[in-house]
């Protein structure tokens, strides 16, 4: 029994020596590891994960990642070949494929970011001062097309003639951008999975005339889009002036039928009353008369035959 006790002990002492002295290391999935003796690479890099085992002291293990990892560029300052200044904010996403050759060239990841920098800014400065601006901003020329379409809208029309089209577009410029830089990177055990510009503006100096000429063309459309406004109110009223005016011809002339049916029936029924009793009527319209032309403060000079005085003197 005294004598697994010593040997488990024993094992358990030569283990942690192991440990302490570095001669055990591990390797998970996400790594890889190069073995360097006295700073010089031996071996191929070690991708494969799990425990492995090196001389103590005298050598040592670099780790290095297998993930796609990240690069951020700086915003730079570049003409564009239709002379505009503009930045240009790019990224990039990038892995070691050969641990070794990157270890002999740039030995880190800050130093890799560095080579980096320079590789990818340069071919998209290339591309860039090579294409109009209009190539690194838009994709497409679905604009034009669409407002193609509209052949009613005269605006439209007008926006898609100020619209340049394009030739290659924004995803092909930074195709050619990953394409360029990529022919570098191999020699420093790297290999670039994409690139992508993240961001463009103008320069300082050039954003105020374009934030200038951005208002004038919104201020032109909003006056394009008052003055057809005013177009069709002046039509709406024209149409509504035109229907009022037929509605108060009909209006009147209907009002008209309907006063001389009313004077008509009016007539009717006088002449039918005078027929039935031609005295009696024209008793009731002279005394109307008598009404409407004499008060008490009227004075009448009449002969004695007077038709006024048949009435008068039949009442005497």
């Amino acid at each position: 029994m005294k004598k697994i006790l010593s040997l488990i002990t024993a094992f358990v002492i030569v283990i942690a020596f192991l440990v302490i002295s570095g001669a055990i290391y591990t390797i998970d999935e996400t790594q890889q590891v190069v073995i360097t003796q006295f700073g010089e690479p031996i071996g191929k890099p070690i991708t494969k994960a799990g425990l492995h085992f090196k001389m103590p002291f005298i050598q040592q293990a670099n780790y290095f990642d297998k993930r796609i990892l990240e690069w951020d560029g700086n915003p730079n300052q570049i003409p564009t070949k239709d002379k505009k200044y503009i930045w240009v904010d790019t990224t990039a996403r990038w892995k070691i494929v050969n641990a070794l050759k990157f270890l002999q060239s740039v030995s880190s990841e800050t130093g890799a970011h560095a080579r980096l920098d320079d590789i990818i800014d340069s071919a998209t400065r290339d591309f860039v001062t090579s294409h109009n601006l209009v190539e690194a901003v838009r994709d497409t020329n679905r604009i034009i097309e669409e407002n193609a379409l509209r052949e009613e809208d005269e605006f439209s029309d007008q926006v898609a003639g100020e619209l340049e089209e394009i030739e290659i577009g924004r995803d092909t410029l930074t195709r050619g951008i990953l394409r360029e830089a990529s022919k570098i990177v191999p020699q420093y055990g790297i290999e670039l999975v994409d690139v992508r510009i993240k961001r463009i503006n103008y320069v300082s100096e050039v954003q105020q005339k374009v934030f200038d000429r951005m208002i004038s063309e919104r201020k032109r459309a909003a006056e394009q889009y008052r003055s057809e406004g005013q177009g069709k109110k002046a039509e709406i009223e024209g149409r509504m002036g035109k229907d009022l005016k037929q509605i108060r011809s009909e209006a009147y002339r209907v009002a008209e039928e309907i006063k001389g049916k009313a004077d008509a029936e009016a007539t009717n029924i006088y002449a039918d009353a005078y027929n039935r009793d031609p005295e009696f009527y024209a008793f009731l319209k002279t005394l109307d008369t008598y009404k409407n032309t004499v008060d008490k403060d009227s004075t009448l000079i009449l002969t004695t035959d007077s038709e006024y005085l048949t009435y008068l003197k039949k009442t005497q």
